[in-house]
């Protein structure tokens, strides 16, 4: 991705996955990679997660599974982070970790959640995912995404 560093590009090298938030104005930019698409939809949302609450030292209080219909690559991504936006607004719960499998022309997510009240809020809520710049696709060393979170 643009702006990658040595230590990233070697860490993606080694195959290993991950996330960043990046300076945009107003907004929050979050870069993810890994080396299926799958888990670098899982980092996407666990950055957009991290742009607003750290959740590190939480443990989850429930599971729920999500089929998310298997339209576009970036479709997924969009619907993805609108699922951990509508369980924070609506159910006031934070995904602290996720799982994605691709089956049957779906995707199915795994979401590990804590309530809001157990986790420390370290940020504004998002509210919303922008199109404008959302970017996702396989890349040398695996897949990689960007993508514009409104808060």
């Amino acid at each position: 991705m643009v702006g990658d560093t040595d230590d990233v590009i070697q860490a993606r090298r080694l195959g290993e996955s991950g996330h960043r938030a990046v300076p945009h104005p107003d907004d929050v930019r979050i870069e993810a990679w890994g080396v299926s698409r799958e888990r670098c939809l899982v980092e996407a949302a666990l950055g957009m997660v991290e742009c607003f609450a750290d959740v590190t030292t939480v443990r989850p209080t429930s599971v729920e599974r999500v089929r998310l219909a298997e339209d576009t690559d970036e479709g997924l991504l969009t619907a993805l982070l609108d699922e951990v936006a509508v369980r924070l607004d609506e159910d006031g719960r934070v995904p602290v970790d996720l799982e994605a499998d691709a089956t049957e022309g779906e995707l199915d997510v795994r979401l590990a959640l804590a309530e809001l009240t157990d986790v420390q809020v370290t940020g504004i809520d998002p509210r919303g995912v922008s199109w404008h710049g959302l970017h996702i696709g396989p890349d040398p060393y695996g897949w990689s995404c960007a993508v514009t979170v409104d808060v």
